[in-house]
């Protein structure tokens, strides 16, 4: 059998059902010291597995949850963590200690653990809240909290450990958009992931994935992964298209990758990142690489708003707006946009900012600039990656 047939074998044997354990190459903070962020960059071996991807791509990782939290849960419901508990209508076991750490869901809440836990445990508020009438209050409640929190509120409750675990859902995967281009960094795949840390409910909490990669995962570790293709963000079948990226934060991370191939490919066509964070200082992530490339030509313009770095806070749609004659000059000549990152703010304001410009120098009303948005989106000249 020849490399080849191995490596098709190998592609199609990993999957979201069988990952790959890829081996942790480089872990490190791309943030400097003073910096109230911390994002990890990541490299991963593929070598061995036969897998590939496109720029655009995504990376699946199964996380593991923080081992505190899962000894808090076992202290909790004073169980015993060696016990054995089925995990899944396989009839496949785990210890219970491993269960919780590795293939279920307990960070998150939804409506049916709470009323399934509701019926374990005697209290009258519990009961109240998961009534029908209550569904507003029941959703409150369930914002930020997790299965600890149900259980410091509503236990105790002396059920058994295979009971409870058969309410639980198997943990999810987690996609981090590719921050790398095969054609540059052979059998390798990059990420770049942001810690997520914060406070609720008079907690301390972590993002189950970003955290473990933050500060459990060691250089020689190995994680589980998969590839998910994202055939809704691709470069250009053509190299001679230029190409507009928006992507503030952990945005930049596809657009890495679409640089890097388009730097090995000798694309003509010209490139425009539009790249946001708090600080030049401590957040401008993979800037000497980017200015490596702007410098060699694989990235023709290189756009920056630092929000905090300024009286007024600057975010990237305010610089689209001081560009906007020559960013409309670039969409006229057939630029394919594309923008990554938070959905709920950063993606809403480039959007709008978009329509204006549009609107503005192509001296349309704001409808027309919207239904000519729209019909790039058709077309697939304006692309998104948002979370």
């Amino acid at each position: 059998m020849n490399g080849s047939q191995t490596d098709q074998q190998n592609k199609e044997l990993f999957t979201r059902n069988n990952p790959f354990r890829a081996k942790v190459l480089k872990n490190i903070n791309l943030n400097g010291a003073g910096s109230n962020r911390e994002t990890r960059h990541l490299e991963l071996s593929l070598k061995g597995s036969g897998i590939s991807y496109l720029p655009g791509d995504a990376l699946g990782i199964f996380p593991e949850n923080d081992p505190q939290l899962v000894e808090s849960l076992l202290s909790a419901m004073n169980w015993d963590g060696e016990q054995k508990v089925i995990i899944n209508n396989k009839g496949e076991e785990l210890s219970l200690k491993d269960a919780l750490t590795t293939y279920f869901e307990i960070t998150l809440l939804t409506k049916k653990i709470v009323q399934n836990f509701s019926k374990l445990v005697d209290n009258k508020e519990l009961e109240s809240l998961v009534s029908l009438e209550n569904a507003a209050s029941l959703k409150e409640y369930m914002y930020g909290r997790d299965l600890l929190d149900l259980i410091q509120d509503f236990g105790p409750c002396t059920v058994e450990a295979q009971e409870f675990v058969s309410l639980l859902r198997k943990m999810p995967p987690r996609l981090y958009s590719i921050s790398s281009s095969l054609s540059a960094y052979p059998d390798e795949v990059h990420l770049t992931i942001s810690a997520v840390r914060y406070t609720a409910h008079g907690r301390n909490r972590n993002g189950v994935c970003s955290v473990q990669c933050s500060e459990r995962v060691l250089e020689g570790d190995t994680l589980p992964v998969y590839i998910q293709q994202n055939k809704h963000f691709k470069l250009p079948e053509s190299h001679d298209v230029d190409v507009i990226m928006i992507g503030p934060g952990t945005g930049i991370a596809p657009f890495r990758a679409f640089i890097q191939e388009r730097a090995m490919t000798n694309a003509s066509g010209r490139s425009w990142l539009f790249f946001g964070a708090q600080h030049s200082k401590t957040d401008f992530l993979y800037q000497d690489e980017l200015e490596k490339y702007q410098k060699d030509g694989a990235l023709t313009k290189l756009t920056t708003a630092f929000s905090r770095d300024t009286a007024e806070k600057v975010y990237v749609q305010n610089k689209m707006q001081e560009t906007s004659a020559e960013l409309y000059q670039w969409i006229q000549a057939g630029a394919h946009i594309y923008v990554c990152g938070d959905k709920e703010h950063m993606a809403k304001d480039v959007h709008n900012t978009l329509i204006e410009i549009l609107s503005n120098e192509g001296n349309i009303s704001l409808e027309e600039a919207e239904e000519q948005l729209n019909e790039m989106k058709k077309s697939n000249r304006y692309q998104r990656d948002v979370y």
